[in-house]
């Protein structure tokens, strides 16, 4: 077997100079000529073997400190220039394996002001949410990648696009619905545009879920989706040819600044108008108020998954016909976020989303089983809250399955008109004290508290402990 080349000039040099050395008094020491050990240093030469035994031997060095000291500063300096503040600074690795070879103080200099600028950025983003909450606007601002720019746009706003409901219920109702709409739809993808849907298996599309051919005019759907998932693909490629003009309207309103940023827009909305599709704005809401927004039975009624209803049920706020204001929150098990949405926009001034205590993160230990709860802020606010694990592609054998957990919630004053309210009986007036992210919330003795509040200071006190080790005044 080869064996690996080891370049550490830079270390060789720093040791040099720690020990005082010469390159000449280094080279016979080691039986070198100091013209070798110069270009050893200078990273022109690797350090063979015996080198290497010899360095370690001569100044009682160990070898792991030689061979791969700078490996973690190499790779906090990657994650820094990941940011979108310095994303497209360095075009590849070499350049940070360079700094943190050869000037590795400076590299974790470099890094512990970046971890400053985070921590600075996020109470920033802290405080201006606060201010927010009670009516103060503010111009804090942070780099932000486009699908960042994307999430906060929808966010801001009602998850209803009226051009795009109105065209959805017109097309759906020229759709031949002889069988169903995953074969009408592709009748109407075939005979309109010539398009034909194929599945295909895994292995011909590993990393793919859908991949359209516009030279053989083919769809191909992976047979890693469920029946549902891929009906909303082809409704999705449906909405983008027979709904396109109502989709660019709705998105040049957003007002997207980047390229980027509309292109992840556009998918967004023809994502909305494959639900709209699917579940026609009339019909769903008549379906939703006779089955008290019971999700099983809608996702029954309209041959959908529980992620899509339940994702219909925050678009319904049509002026004069409207539902329940639902807001919805997708999370994995880490709790990253993947969607916030609602009828008028996800209410993060009452309801942050970021709270431990939420039944969302406990669903994770209940796979596949609907969680109900009574929730209420600090300041009094209540809110009903129906929370499930959602399942993602199918995984294959020795593949880990892809599972984060849904929350539907609203106002705890329409709990009387849905199905799950009436599950909480005389516990809706029993209700969980939870609050926004932590670093906002001033709720005293919580358990789940992780971070102090920046609104108060810590309340160290010798003679006292309270429940968490950030208990403040």
């Amino acid at each position: 077997m080869a064996e690996s080349k080891i370049f550490a000039g830079p270390r060789v040099r720093r040791i040099r100079n720690s020990l005082g050395l010469t390159q000449t008094a280094m080279a016979e020491a080691l039986g070198i000529s100091p013209s070798y050990l110069n270009l050893i240093e200078r990273n022109q030469r690797p350090l063979t073997v015996q080198l290497l035994l010899k360095l370690a031997s001569v100044y009682k060095l160990d070898l792991d400190a030689l061979q791969g000291e700078a490996g973690g500063s190499a790779g906090l300096l990657r994650e820094v220039f990941a940011d979108p503040l310095l994303s497209g600074e360095v075009p590849g690795d070499q350049e940070v394996i360079e700094l943190a070879e050869a000037a590795p103080n400076v590299a974790h200099g470099v890094i512990k002001l970046y971890r400053a600028y985070r921590e600075q950025a996020a109470r920033l983003s802290d405080l201006s949410e606060m201010l927010a909450r009670e009516g103060h606007e503010t111009s804090l601002s942070a780099a932000r990648l486009p699908i960042d720019e994307v999430r906060e746009t929808f966010e801001r706003r009602a998850n209803f696009f009226s051009r795009i409901e109105d065209a959805a219920e017109a097309f759906h109702a020229k759709l031949s619905l002889g069988e169903d709409l995953d074969a009408a739809l592709k009748a109407w993808l075939r005979t309109s545009h010539g398009i034909v849907v194929r599945s295909l298996p895994i292995h011909a599309m590993p990393t793919l879920r859908r991949r359209y051919d516009r030279h053989s005019m083919r769809l191909f759907l992976s047979e890693r989706l469920s029946a549902f998932d891929q009906l909303r693909e082809i409704a999705m490629e449906a909405s983008l040819l027979a709904l396109g003009d109502e989709i660019t309207a709705e998105l040049d309103e957003l007002g997207l600044s980047t390229g980027e940023a509309k292109r992840i827009g556009r998918f967004e909305l023809a994502r909305y108008a494959a639900h709209a599709l699917m579940m026609p704005y009339a019909a769903f809401l008549s379906a939703a108020q006779r089955a008290r927004y019971d999700i099983d039975l809608l996702r029954t009624r309209f041959s959908v998954s529980y992620e899509q209803a339940a994702n219909r049920l925050t678009m319904l706020q049509r002026p004069g016909a409207s539902g329940i204001p639902f807001f919805l929150l997708e999370v994995d098990n880490a709790g990253h976020r993947f969607r916030k949405a609602g009828a008028a926009g996800f209410p993060q001034s009452r309801f942050g989303g970021g709270c431990p205590k939420l039944n969302i993160h406990a669903a994770f230990a209940q796979p596949g089983q609907v969680m109900v709860e009574a929730v209420e802020m600090p300041d009094g606010a209540g809110f009903l809250t129906v929370s499930r694990t959602l399942d993602g592609p199918q995984a294959g054998f020795g593949e880990r399955v892809r599972r984060t957990a849904m929350l539907l919630g609203c106002d705890i004053g329409f709990h009387g008109e849905t199905v799950y309210g009436a599950a909480l009986g005389p516990n809706a007036q029993a209700r969980v004290g939870i609050g926004p992210v932590c670093r906002l919330c001033e709720r005293q003795g919580c358990l789940a508290r992780a971070e102090p509040p920046v609104t108060r200071p810590l309340g160290l006190d010798e003679m006292v402990t309270g429940l968490s080790a950030f208990d403040f005044q």
